[in-house]
């Protein structure tokens, strides 16, 4: 996909600089042409020479050098790609591009591109959960601009949590992806899978018996089809799908909280085994054996994530959500499409007998307001390329 494809990388100034390096070695290597753009904080982190090399091509720097306008102008160079990537994207990149800056090289090449945008997030975390991020974080997924990471892990600064720059073959994946000429390009799509967890003290937890395994299959089907997909993921057992965002989280409260910070969307789909219930007070200790009684637990409701972004002011074109029953599968699907407010329901048997729950196949009624459609037992794989096919008939 990437062969012949021309990339526009923007390298910005954080210490994720130096994996924007490899990252031009996988492009390269996969056939794609690379033009390099680097800040001048950048080039704190990374020499020139060492982007060139890599590169194959001359390196920009400054707006104002006027070879560079004689041989190519600012906006023609913003235009001659086929993609304009920024890896890292910093704080403040974030923030020029949230509210229209241009005071330097790239970000005006961000304000005077016609072509799609993908950034690789890159900061502290604390910076990454401040307001200002995730309110420019919003701004952008609103102008269509498609984000890859961050991961969580372990930052330079010693700190640990989200905010480390997604690695090289993730960001590469994702620029193949935004390539791709499905029906879903430009298309934002929102997918909750996995398992959650609910503490009761540290080593035990209330959860659902739910591998991932569909929500993977679905992720990578509409990502196939040129989607922009953002994953929030539960401890699920499946592994996490390539070339969208993944966000880890262990709670319903997370999920949710990790759900409404990736609006606006175009869908959402709530494939996610949510933890009905969660402990009203979690031991910071482990509960230990006492004589012959049981310990007293005090459940409390989670959260509807299905019903409450059904209710969103930035609610998605198209709300889906799951339904996994033991007994009057249609019926009690049904009621809960009309109670949450959602489009549509996939329905599924998840008995004992049946091995769908966990298994690789999935047996799937889709309820709408036109009624009820079974589907035939398929793996989870073409289940999800028939909701894709589905989803891209509803969005024409």
């Amino acid at each position: 996909m990437l062969g012949g494809k021309h990339i526009l990388l923007i390298i910005g100034g954080g210490i994720a600089a130096y994996k924007s390096l490899d990252l031009i070695r996988q492009l390269t290597k996969a056939g794609a042409r690379v033009t390099p753009v680097l800040t001048r904080a950048g080039a704190q982190f990374v020499t020139p020479l060492s982007v060139s090399a890599l590169a194959q091509s001359k390196v920009y720097t400054d707006l104002f050098d006027l070879t560079d306008e004689a041989e190519m102008g600012h906006i023609e160079l913003s235009r001659a790609a086929d993609l304009v990537v920024v890896a890292p994207a910093t704080a403040d990149l974030m923030a020029k591009m949230a509210n229209g800056h241009a005071d330097d090289l790239a970000s005006t090449l961000l304000m005077a591109t016609d072509k799609h945008v993908l950034i690789a997030p890159a900061m502290n975390v604390r910076m990454w959960d401040h307001p200002a991020t995730r309110r420019n974080l919003e701004t952008l997924r609103a102008d269509r601009i498609l984000v890859a990471g961050p991961n969580e892990g372990a930052m330079a600064c010693g700190e640990f949590g989200p905010g480390r720059m997604s690695e090289p073959d993730e960001i590469a994946d994702a620029i193949d992806t935004a390539l791709s000429d499905g029906p879903l390009k430009g298309r934002h799509i929102l997918i909750t899978s996995g398992p959650t967890h609910e503490p009761i003290d540290p080593v035990r937890y209330i959860a659902n018996r739910s591998s991932g395994q569909q929500g993977t299959a679905i992720a990578e089907a509409l990502a196939g089809q040129g989607a922009s997909v953002t994953f929030i993921t539960g401890p699920a057992t499946a592994p996490r799908p390539q070339g969208v965002q993944v966000i880890e989280v262990e709670t319903a409260d997370q999920m949710l909280d990790a759900t409404k910070n990736a609006l606006p969307a175009d869908v959402a789909i709530f494939a996610a085994a949510v933890a009905d219930y969660k402990v009203d007070e979690t031991s910071n200790q482990k509960i230990k054996k006492s004589g012959s009684d049981a310990p007293k637990i005090t459940l409390l409701q989670n959260s509807d994530i299905l019903a409450q972004i059904s209710k969103h002011k930035n609610r998605p074109v198209l709300v889906i959500g799951f339904a996994a029953e033991t007994q009057d599968v249609e019926a009690h699907a049904t009621a809960k499409r009309q109670r949450k407010g959602c489009d549509w329901i996939l329905a599924n048997d998840v008995s004992a007998e049946t091995g769908i729950m966990g298994g690789s196949e999935n047996q799937i009624t889709l309820i709408s307001e036109a009624g009820a459609d079974p589907w035939p037992r398929m793996s989870k794989r073409q289940v999800a390329a028939q909701l894709a096919a589905r989803i891209i008939e509803a969005l024409k």
